[in-house]
């Protein structure tokens, strides 16, 4: 019977109560005269109470567990790791599991769409930072040689408005050099992430931002080229909300080893008018975290500061520092 559609599960526990009902009457001695009496309309309506009773109990033994299914289905999380729980059997374990299994395959699909569109948005940067540093700094840079060679040319009265547009060129050298390396960290590259991370803080305090005290342990484990660029880019995603919508006055970064791990904490003294909302930012930084298997915690309140903790496990699990 528990590979029955529950239609017909239905359909043939209503018809076994009918049945049980009917050969009940057949075989009682209880009969129903042409003018119904009250001592036979009692009967009958303790008969037709103990058959919906008897209806109710087989039902919710057989319908119970898909209830249970549905409540569970409405609060549970895609990318919690929960699943749901089978109870004994039938419809409802059936459906438990069918359920469970469409969970996975949309995280596993979720995942890789994520994944291809997170590398697609890194090779873009790329592209972008590279045309930027090819082209855009190299026609600055040949710009200010020209300056300085006119400058030679013009009476002393106009160097100095020359000396202004020179100055507003190296500026705009300086920004166009500043944007591709926030596009695309050659420094994660060229001298490793903790490298990256410092030079990223102090990119922060230079162009305007509050002190940023940062804790880089030294010797840290080698996390791979994929996981070191998640753990920059959420720092660079943090760093950025603390400046831009904490209106912090001091923010600090660490990066420690805690047991089988490498632990990312960005961290603000902010103080924002409403708690955290998880937008654009905080959902790009869970997606990135989730590539690399990494967990991502952020906590703050109304008018407290706001700290962003990534974990990322070390390749093989690690070992204890």
């Amino acid at each position: 019977m528990n590979r029955l559609p529950l239609y017909w599960q239905v359909c043939l526990i209503n018809g076994a109560v009918f049945v049980l009902a009917t050969t009940v009457l057949a075989v009682s001695p209880a009969t129903v005269s042409t003018e119904l009496v009250p001592s036979e309309a009692v009967v009958l309506l303790v008969g037709l109470a103990a058959m919906l009773l008897l209806n109710a109990i087989l039902l919710r033994a057989r319908l119970a567990p898909v209830d249970r299914v549905v409540r569970e289905m409405e609060v549970v999380e895609l990318h919690d790791g929960q699943r749901l729980t089978a109870w004994g059997s039938g419809p409802g374990e059936r459906l438990v599991r069918s359920y469970n299994a469409m969970l996975d395959r949309l995280e596993t699909e979720r995942s890789a769409s994520s994944a291809r569109a997170l590398a697609a948005q890194e090779a873009e940067r790329h592209r972008i930072a590279q045309e930027l540093h090819d082209q855009v700094g190299q026609d600055l840079t040949v710009v200010l040689l020209g300056l300085k060679q006119l400058a030679t040319r013009l009476p002393e009265d106009a160097v100095a408005e020359l000396e202004l547009l020179r100055e507003s060129a190296r500026h705009s050298l300086d920004d166009v050099r500043r944007v591709a390396r926030e596009l695309r960290p050659g420094v994660l590259d060229d001298l490793g992430l903790a490298s990256a991370l410092a030079q990223l803080c102090s990119d922060i305090t230079a162009h305007g931002g509050p002190p940023v005290r940062r804790r880089l342990s030294p010797g840290l484990p080698d996390l791979g080229p994929e996981a070191e660029l998640v753990v920059y880019r959420v720092a660079q995603e943090a760093l950025t909300n603390a400046v831009r919508h904490a209106g912090a006055a001091e923010i600090s970064l660490s990066l420690v080893r805690v047991a089988g791990a490498v632990v990312l904490e960005v961290g603000d003294d902010g103080r924002r008018s409403g708690g955290i909302v998880p937008g654009a930012g905080v959902t790009g930084m869970r997606e990135r975290a989730r590539l690399v298997d990494a967990r991502l915690d952020v906590d703050g309140a109304s008018g407290h500061g706001t700290t962003v903790r990534l974990t990322v496990p070390l390749p093989g699990g690690g070992g204890a520092s």
